[in-house]
């Protein structure tokens, strides 16, 4: 495989990836700073509808995907975005309370459960191109 249109497509994933991170940071602000949801919650309803808009945005331009199984792909980008969430969830879980940010600056924005959340964007963006890249979008020669 050339790397070239990898990198080409992992950059398109990162473009589509910013505007999901978009939907799910404000999501995940809007229910736990409005709304009063748990943190863990917030940021699983976040993620899952910055998933769903990410499929979308991916399946058309990033992989360019002409599947008549939208279902099956669908279905396939949503579990591979749930075990992102899983391992998004848990690197939150596992860091928010670590104090990664000192303590002169000011706790009332709850920085150290930001920071912990995006290394674990960080982390799950790697995660998911992976595994969209060579599950959910992975194209499959036709036998002769």
């Amino acid at each position: 495989m050339e790397l070239r249109p990898l990198i080409f497509k992992f950059l398109k994933f990162g473009i589509v990836g910013a505007s999901g991170a978009v939907i799910d940071f404000g999501l995940t602000a809007l229910c736990k700073g409005i709304f009063g949801i748990p943190d863990l919650l917030s940021n699983a309803i976040g993620f899952t509808l910055a998933a769903t808009s990410n499929y979308v945005l991916n399946r058309i331009w990033t992989w360019r995907s002409t599947s008549k199984k939208v279902g099956v792909e669908y279905a396939k980008f949503f579990v591979v975005s749930l075990i992102g969430l899983g391992l998004n969830s848990l690197i939150v879980f596992l860091l928010k309370d670590v104090s990664i940010v000192p303590r002169f600056v000011d706790t009332t924005l709850d920085w150290d459960f930001w920071v912990a959340k995006i290394i674990a964007t960080a982390v799950v963006t790697m995660w998911n191109f992976v595994a969209n890249n060579f599950f959910t979008f992975r194209q499959r020669k036709e036998r002769l």
